[in-house]
């Protein structure tokens, strides 16, 4: 059994300095916070050596070196890849319609956005979606009659406000 008395006053004891030396090699409070925490698992997964370490502070201490040193070899690896790569394509802004959709979707209950998203998204079937949300198939069938009825009604004052749906069918 580990001494969870000794590990508690060992991490009491030092956990303020081993985060500011975290923060110190690493330069990101929350990135220094990971690394700390996992230093601190660790030497909780090996206590019973660690605590007979001549000074398990010093221990903790470079497990946190080799844990950042492992971080920035890492972000060299991604930075070489993302030279090699090249910048990516630029990300077109939504069309007009896609605008239009979205905000629409967004005037439903959340339960009709869900099942039109799963069943015009997904292509999921009635059955699965009904699987998925936990409620009966007659229960889907109503959100997505009523999704779709509320879509149409938002999409024509939409359209009808800025000119651009006539509200047939054809725009």
């Amino acid at each position: 059994m580990r001494d969870t008395h000794s590990f508690d006053e060992f991490y009491r004891s030092t956990s303020v300095r081993l985060m500011r030396y975290g923060y110190a090699v690493v330069g990101d409070l929350a990135e220094s916070q990971d690394l700390v925490q996992e230093a601190y698992t660790r030497a909780w997964q090996r206590w019973r050596t660690v605590a007979t370490h001549p000074s398990p502070e010093a221990w903790v201490r470079l497990v946190v070196t080799r844990l950042a040193t492992d971080r920035w070899r890492r972000l060299n690896r991604w930075r070489a890849t993302l030279l090699r790569a090249g910048p990516p394509e630029p990300v077109r802004p939504p069309s007009e319609d896609t605008v239009l959709v979205v905000g629409a979707l967004r005037q439903l209950p959340v339960a009709q956005r869900q099942a039109l998203a799963l069943r015009y998204l997904f292509d999921l079937p009635v059955a699965e979606i009904a699987a998925e949300t936990g409620v009966a198939v007659g229960t889907v069938k109503s959100w997505l009659s009523r999704g779709r009825a509320g879509l149409a009604e938002v999409l024509a004052g939409a359209g009808a406000a800025n000119g651009t749906w006539e509200g047939s069918g054809d725009g």
